[in-house]
Formats: structure tokens, sequence, C-alpha cells
């Protein structure tokens, strides 16, 4: 998350799952969209290209951590498929489409349900960090 997130109190906000909660998740991005509308950004700790993008992605990894720990019975991940070539980007990506639905796939077909509350790269278990 460091190189997405430049502000470390932030990351730190979005990284520990055991205080985090939706409405606290939600204020975050609150002041996510009041930064950006006020073009406040950069000096309070957002990234500053494709900041928009950036946050959400990184939000989404935190809500995922936060839906496993409020369900543990259930199934809950997140998974990104890298850069795939589509209509949406033109066809620029890096990996096949093919390719990059494996990873989904495989979140979608694990049996039992577990493991659950991971960031998954592709299909290799990763770190929100």
């Amino acid at each position: 998350m460091k190189e997405h997130i430049p502000g470390e109190i932030i990351r730190k906000q979005m990284a520990i799952v055991d205080e985090q909660t939706e409405e606290r998740l939600d204020q975050l991005l609150q002041s996510f969209l009041k930064d950006f509308k006020e073009r406040n950004l950069q000096e309070n700790g957002w990234p500053k290209n494709l900041s928009a993008y950036t946050a959400s992605k990184v939000a989404v990894s935190t809500y995922t951590r936060i839906l496993a720990e409020k369900y543990p019975t259930s199934c809950i991940n997140c998974v990104r498929p890298g850069f795939a070539k589509t209509d949406i980007n033109f066809n620029t990506g890096i990996v096949s489409v093919e390719e990059g639905a494996k990873g989904p796939v495989m979140l979608a077909l694990l049996p039992g349900g577990i493991p659950t509350g991971l960031f998954y790269e592709q299909t290799n278990p990763s770190t929100f960090e």
C-alpha cells in the first residue's frame, strides 16, 4: 500500500482492520472526496496521480478485510487480475483477458470457502501493504 498511498496516517487507518469499521472507512473516503474537491490531495497524504482510481482500489482491499471479519463463515477475498487487454483500455494491457480471468475464477471456485480476507495478485496471495 505504501507505493499507492503516500500518507502514513491514511495507510495506517486503512491497514488496521481490527479498528476499522465500515463507518470509519466511509469517513476516510469522505475526507478523500473533500481533499479531491479542494485540490489538497498531496498535502493530505493522498496519491497525486490516478488518485480516485488508486484510493478506490485500496478502499476495496480494506473493505474486503472488514467484510471477512464481519462474516467469518463467508469466503470474501479481492483480486487484482493484472492490466488485461480489453476494450475499456483500447487493448493496451499487458496480459490477455484469459490470463486476467484466472485469479477471479480461481477464487470463485475455492473449495470450502477458504481462505478468506486475502488480497491476490492474479492467482497469488499477496499483502495489503
